[in-house]
C-alpha cells in the first residue's frame, strides 16, 4: 500500500516543486519513503548526520537538511504530529535547537491564525475586486509574490511542457538562440531572472515565455523568420513579458481569489498547486493591449541596447499579418493591429541612431539544420 506523503523534500534532481515522501521518525533518526512516482529512494537519515531549523516561505515547517555539496538533500516537514514526534525522539545535543525551532514555527502558526482572521474582511473585498478584474488589485498581489516563488511555478509547468515535447538539445538552431538570448540579457540592468530558453520542434509559428524566465522557441518560428533578428524580436518581445511580470499578472487574474488567499498566507506550495493546473493555459496566455504594447517598448529598446538590428521585430510581424494572419498561431497569443504597428515604428524612430552588430551565425545554415533534423525523425 502505498503511504501518504506527509512531506517534501528538495534537492538537486528532484523537481522544483519538491518531492513527496512519507517519513517516519524513529529513535536514531528519519526514515524518508518515496511516494508515487517520486524519484527518489528509501534513506535513513541518522540524527548526528542533520541540521534542523525552522523554515518554509510561511516560516511554519521544521527544515531537515544533510549531505554535502551537490548531494544536499532538505525535507521540509509541516504535518504537526510529525513535528511533535521528531521534538519528542531528537538526542540533547540537537534538541535545544529543535525547541528553538519549533517555538518559531508555533510563533508562526499563531501568527498565521490571527492573519486569517484579519484577511477575512481584506480577502472578501480583494475577490469583490478581483471579480470586476480590478488591475490594480492583481498589480498589488504580484509585488508581494517573491521572484523565488515565480521561478518555481515556471519552472515546475516549463519541465511539465517540456517532457512531452521534443526538445533540441544542440546544433545551430540552439547556438543561435543562445547566442541572442545571451546578448539581450547581459544589457538588462539588476535582472533578477536566469532566463532559460528551450528550442521545441513543432510546426507552430510561435514563442511563449512563463513566469520566472522560461521561454520556448519553436521550429516553426524560426523557419518562419527571414532572419536571425526577426526571431531576436519576437524573443526580446517574450523576455519583456517576464521582465515585466506580465505573465504573473494574468495568472492571478485568471486564479482569482485562491490565489489572494494563497499569497496572503504565505503558501508557495498552494499557489504552484493552482498554477499547475492551468498547465498548458499558461502558455496561451492572451496579453492585455498595454501589455503587449510594454513589451513591444521595452523589447525594442533592449534590442537596441544590445546592437541587434531592432527593425526585425516589425518586419516579422507585418510580414505575416499581411501574408496568412489566420493561420498563424502568434497572432492567437499576440495580436497585431495597425496602431500596434504605428507605436513599434515610432519607438523605433525615437531611438538614438547606432550601427547594429551583426549575428555569428549564417541565418540560412540555420534553416537548414531545421530541415534536416525534421528528416531524421
Amino acid at each position: 500500500m502505498n503511504p501518504t506523503p506527509n512531506a517534501l523534500c528538495f534537492g538537486d534532481g528532484l523537481p522544483a516543486a519538491g518531492a513527496p515522501c512519507h517519513v517516519t521518525v524513529s529513535a536514531d533518526g528519519l526514515t524518508m519513503a518515496p511516494v508515487g512516482n517520486s524519484p527518489l529512494v528509501e534513506e535513513a537519515i541518522a540524527f548526528t548526520a542533520m541540521s534542523v531549523e525552522a523554515g518554509g516561505l510561511d516560516h511554519d515547517q521544521l527544515v531537515v537538511s544533510w549531505g554535502a555539496g551537490a548531494s544536499v538533500r532538505t525535507l521540509y516537514l509541516k504535518d504537526p504530529a510529525l513535528i511533535i514526534a521528531f521534538r519528542r525522539a531528537a538526542p540533547s545535543a540537537l534538541m535545544a535547537h529543535v525547541e528553538r525551532a519549533a517555538e518559531q514555527v508555533r510563533r508562526a502558526r499563531h501568527s498565521h491564525r490571527a492573519l486569517w482572521g484579519s484577511a477575512v474582511g481584506v480577502v472578501v473585498g480583494l475577490g469583490l475586486m478581483l471579480w470586476f478584474g480590478s488591475d490594480l488589485i492583481v498589480e498589488w498581489a504580484v509585488a508581494r509574490i517573491p521572484v523565488q516563488w515565480e521561478q518555481k511555478l515556471g519552472e515546475t509547468v516549463y519541465q511539465d511542457f517540456l517532457s512531452k515535447e521534443t526538445v533540441l538539445k544542440d546544433g545551430p538552431a540552439v547556438s543561435a538562440v543562445q547566442e541572442m538570448t545571451q546578448r539581450m540579457t547581459a544589457k538588462i540592468p539588476n535582472n533578477p531572472y536566469t532566463f532559460q530558453v528551450s528550442v521545441v520542434q513543432s510546426p507552430v509559428v510561435n514563442a511563449f515565455a512563463l513566469p520566472g524566465g522560461y521561454v520556448v522557441v519553436f521550429t516553426g518560428l524560426m523557419k518562419k523568420a527571414e532572419s536571425g533578428e526577426e526571431v531576436a524580436g519576437v524573443l526580446s518581445h517574450e523576455l519583456n513579458h517576464v521582465l515585466q511580470r506580465h505573465g504573473m499578472e494574468r495568472l492571478v487574474k485568471m486564479m482569482g481569489l485562491a490565489a489572494v488567499v494563497s499569497i496572503l498566507v504565505g503558501d508557495q506550495q498552494g499557489l504552484i498547486g493552482l498554477a499547475r493546473q492551468l498547465g498548458l493555459e499558461l502558455a496561451t496566455l492572451k496579453f492585455g493591449r498595454e501589455q503587449e504594447t510594454e513589451a513591444d517598448v521595452t523589447g525594442i529598446r533592449l534590442l537596441a541596447d544590445a546592437r541587434i538590428a531592432p527593425d526585425g521585430m516589425i518586419r516579422f510581424f507585418e510580414r505575416l499579418s499581411e501574408k496568412d494572419k489566420e493561420g498563424v498561431e502568434l497572432f492567437s497569443t499576440h495580436p497585431m493591429s495597425a496602431a500596434r504597428a504605428g507605436r513599434l515604428k515610432a519607438e523605433l524612430a525615437a531611438l538614438p541612431k547606432q550601427t547594429s552588430e551583426p549575428f555569428t551565425f549564417e541565418w540560412k545554415s540555420v534553416q537548414d539544420s531545421l530541415s534536416a533534423s525534421e528528416l531524421k525523425k
